[in-house]
């Protein structure tokens, strides 16, 4: 017997006591107020908590725009230099300047944090609307605050422009107060004046490459009127010498914005004010007064004149400003002046009554995939099984231990991980609860590929410890390879993954390191203490899958043609629907745009034609309609509508679509439960990022295994993969169902479950070629295909056993990810045995390999 079992049992029961003390208490306690008494430990996300999150991302090309605005005659490599300079440090700059600007807002335990590419992610759990369009509405507010001199001969071009009847696209000329002003044109939309038109109203006229043409707002006997400015591209001051700003009064009770300068500021200010007063070095004319443009965000507010020199350090932003509007505003440049400019580039909300059903319906599937798990392995393997529950009750307890490992771990690989680390639990988020599912079902993998193993030892006559014992040592070659290769795309997928999706990984990693240490060592120790009075009778075990002698190999060519076909088939209608409409294959986080999902009152269900043509009338391009139910059924059901981005909507389709259907059903009670924006270029790097994370684990497991392996085994298995991949896919988008992040995710973790299955057929090959040397090498890969098919198809069955329930239970994006595993799992187990093997045996041309004279 084991004479370490001792120590084993007490280092178990302290992992054990350990873990309970990381999660426990595991959740808020609060008061009848609502009002938090006591934290948990288990912090949910966004997507259970409710709340909004903003990625947002800082301007490169607006800072080389300013750059080369100030010298024209830069060259390129000295503009990409002063542009490092300026974009050094901006990400912490910006970083701080946003968390001042949301802890204004009064929001609790916000959570700000850097992200891959200068980005910043503000995630703001559990706030109202009105708070969400104010903290937006703080964001946007960039306060990159410029001051720029007016063209010095500005009444004249203004006046030539009035003379000749010229407006920018958009607006006309209307005669207001005696003088010619802008005012809007109606019949141009708003949701055309997208960032490419106000580029193209910047050079509207212009003297010359060195300005750029602004319209300051005011109102005007009731209306709002717009004076047009030439004002110089090149900024004489920043708003990084801003000391503070407060809303004062004019005589006449008009708001204005007062702003003090340090003494760097203060000193530069007045050096630009001495220059171009009357008679100063800029302008010597003593009767000619300049105009300072005060231009915030690209903006123009103000454009005072010049009339003397000012040292005081002071200014004025004066215009048509309600006080809301004042107050607002100084709050903002109060807040502090980013070093750059930024722009939200994704935007995520979720309504609190959404998160509760999601939390709601993970446990159930938590819940009834345990069972059905735990059911099925007491019932298949009786005592051994009873032992293997026991293990995956030990998994989920020693789980939160296992995620502060991997979320430690994982953080290497990435600099701006949040949430995790070696002392606090990660974010709890919906995939993460998928993970936890999909642990229970590939936890019991280790334990089938051991009890088979012992099965077998026991046939040959054994004693009962030294069938367990020989059973252990020959599955743990095959355990330590099979989930190595699973580790290494858990890996992959946090590195390249971002948010849920990283919540995913470091469950998943977590699962797989708890489960070989409750698979290996801790079902162990509970076979010692039933060895020391036992028979091998004791293990007796059910099984339905006999010894089979199936020519699997030799139905080769068979199953090469239906793969072929069903791959061409799948993916010629994928592209075909592709061509005629992008986002009927790709979601938003890939394509840009807007998804909205919304609850309703369920007596009203409108039909989905319906729906569609109201949102056509209203200018939604192509949106993709459906309805999904959140939980079980005879649960609530949730509209989802997406629509890809279009210039047209300026970012806005998300209030547009739920304006519509508000509008237009008002029955229904539509109620956004749920909004994602997506900008064009963060979906497209999206885009890119998901096929190397995809191709990077690929090449991962081509040298492992021609480490372990050789190379020939390497391409078998990266064919399978790929097979399973391109079927997954297709298959996928024939359900009508888009391809997004999460299913990127549910794609990499098909690579390593199919990769864990070919490797259990892989090992049982180089054993066998170790062991027998009378067969040839087809003979031997059918023998070990056909040893290895009750373990294949027992842990494909316990996996889809907790997938299901995800199917059944899971909604939203959810639902689509378990979908997308259940054809993965499928496509896997059919790959394993039909297309790994049967490339493994072309590359070697019925030679056998040398795995066997080697050792591996």
């Amino acid at each position: 017997m084991d004479k370490h079992a001792l120590w084993k049992w007490l280092i178990l029961l302290l992992l054990v006591v350990g873990s309970l003390v990381v999660v426990w208490p595991p959740l808020d306690k609060t008061d009848e107020e609502g009002n938090v008494i006591r934290s948990g430990k288990i912090r949910l996300g966004l997507d259970l908590k409710g709340g909004t999150s903003f990625t947002v991302k800082i301007d490169e090309e607006a800072v080389e725009e300013e750059v080369r605005s100030r010298a024209e005659e830069m060259s390129d490599a000295e503009a990409r230099r002063e542009v490092a300079k300026i974009l050094e440090g901006s990400q912490e700059r910006a970083l701080e300047v946003l968390r001042n600007r949301i802890d204004t807002l009064g929001i609790s335990e916000p959570n700000i944090y850097p992200g891959k590419d200068r980005r910043i992610i503000i995630q703001l759990p559990g706030i109202n609307e009105q708070k969400r369009e104010e903290a937006e509405r703080s964001i946007k507010s960039l306060a990159f605050l410029e001051f720029r001199m007016v063209h010095d001969k500005n009444d004249e071009l203004v006046m030539e422009l009035f003379d000749a009847g010229k407006a920018p696209q958009g607006f006309r000329i209307a005669r207001v107060g005696g003088e010619d002003v802008y005012r809007r044109d109606k019949s141009f939309p708003d949701r055309e004046m997208d960032r490419d038109y106000y580029e193209r109203r910047k050079r509207f006229e212009v003297p010359g490459p060195d300005y750029e043409f602004l319209l300051q707002r005011e109102e005007t006997e009731n209306q709002f009127v717009y004076r047009p400015y030439f004002v110089k591209r090149r900024a004489e001051l920043t708003g990084d010498y801003l000391k503070d700003a407060a809303v004062d009064f004019h005589a006449m009770g008009q708001p204005v914005v007062q702003l003090e300068f340090d003494s760097r500021g203060a000193k530069r200010f007045g050096l630009v004010t001495a220059d171009y007063a009357p008679g100063g070095a800029r302008n010597p004319d003593p009767n000619n007064f300049r105009q300072l443009a005060i231009v915030l965000d690209g903006r123009l507010y103000s454009a005072p004149v010049i009339r003397e020199a000012i040292y005081g350090g002071s200014a004025e932003i004066s215009g048509s400003f309600s006080l809301a509007e004042a107050n607002f505003l100084a709050n903002i440049l109060r807040a502090g002046s980013l070093p750059a400019p930024v722009e939200i580039v994704e935007k995520r909300f979720v309504a609190p009554s959404l998160g509760t059903d999601s939390i709601q319906s993970g446990l159930r599937a938590i819940a009834y995939g345990g069972i059905a798990v735990l059911a099925f392995m007491l019932i298949y393997y009786l005592i051994s099984g009873v032992i293997a529950n026991l293990a995956l009750i030990l998994n989920m307890i020693l789980l939160p231990l296992g995620m502060i490992v991997a979320g430690g771990f994982l953080s290497i690989f990435a600099r701006d991980a949040s949430g995790g680390g070696p002392i606090r639990l990660p974010v709890l988020t919906l995939p993460g609860i998928a993970g936890i599912l999909l642990t229970i079902g590939m936890a019991v993998d280790a334990n089938v590929l051991i009890f088979e193993r012992v099965r077998e030892e026991s046939k040959v006559g054994k004693r009962l410890w030294t069938a367990i014992v020989a059973g252990y040592d020959r599955a743990f070659v095959t355990i330590l390879d099979a989930n190595l290769t699973t580790l290494l795309t858990g890996i992959i997928l946090f590195i390249f993954g971002s948010g849920p999706i990283r919540g995913f990984a470091v469950t998943l990693c977590a699962g797989i390191l708890v489960s070989m240490f409750t698979a290996l060592v801790v079902t162990k120790l509970f076979f010692g203490l039933i060895a020391q009075k036992s028979s091998a009778k004791a293990l007796k075990m059910l099984s339905i899958v006999k010894e089979t002698k199936v020519d699997f190999v030799g139905k080769r060519h068979i199953a090469a043609v239906v793969s072929v076909a069903l791959i061409v088939a799948s993916w010629g209608f994928m592209v075909y629907r592709g061509v005629q409409n992008p986002s009927a294959i790709f979601g938003v986080d890939f394509t840009g745009g807007s998804s909205v999902t919304l609850t309703f009152d369920q007596a009203h269900r409108v039909a989905t034609e319906d729906l569609r043509a109201a949102l056509d009338n209203a200018g939604v391009q192509d949106p993709n309609i459906q309805y999904q139910r959140e939980m079980e059924q005879g649960g609530d059901e949730y509209l989802q509508v997406k629509a890809a981005e279009d210039a047209e909507s300026e970012g806005k389709a998300t209030d547009l679509i739920a304006r519509t259907l508000t509008a237009a059903f008002p029955e229904s009670a539509f109620r956004v439960a749920q909004e994602d924006e997506v900008g064009a270029q963060i979906g497209a790097e999206l885009k890119r990022r998901a096929v190397w994370s995809i191709v990077l684990a690929l090449l991962g497991i081509i040298v492992y295994l021609s480490w372990r392996f050789e190379f020939g085994f390497a391409v078998g298995a990266i064919v399978a993969l790929a097979h399973d991949v391109l079927v997954t896919v297709g298959v996928y988008t024939l359900f009508g169902r888009q391809l997004s992040l999460p299913i990127v995710a549910a794609l990499l973790t098909i690579v390593g479950y199919s990769v864990n299955d070919t490797i259990v057929v892989f090992d049982r090959i180089r054993e066998d070629l170790r062991l027998t040397r009378n067969q040839n090498f087809l003979d031997i890969c059918n023998l070990s295909i056909n040893q290895t098919l009750s373990r294949t198809l027992l842990t494909s069955l316990t996996t889809l056993l907790v997938i299901v329930m995800l199917l059944v239970f899971g909604g939203g994006a959810i639902n689509d990810f378990a979908l997308a595993l259940c054809i993965g799992v499928l496509v896997g187990t059919y790959s394993s045995v039909f297309v790994a093997t049967p490339v493994v045996l072309a590359w070697h041309r019925g030679r056998k390999p040398d795995l066997g004279a080697k050792g591996k």
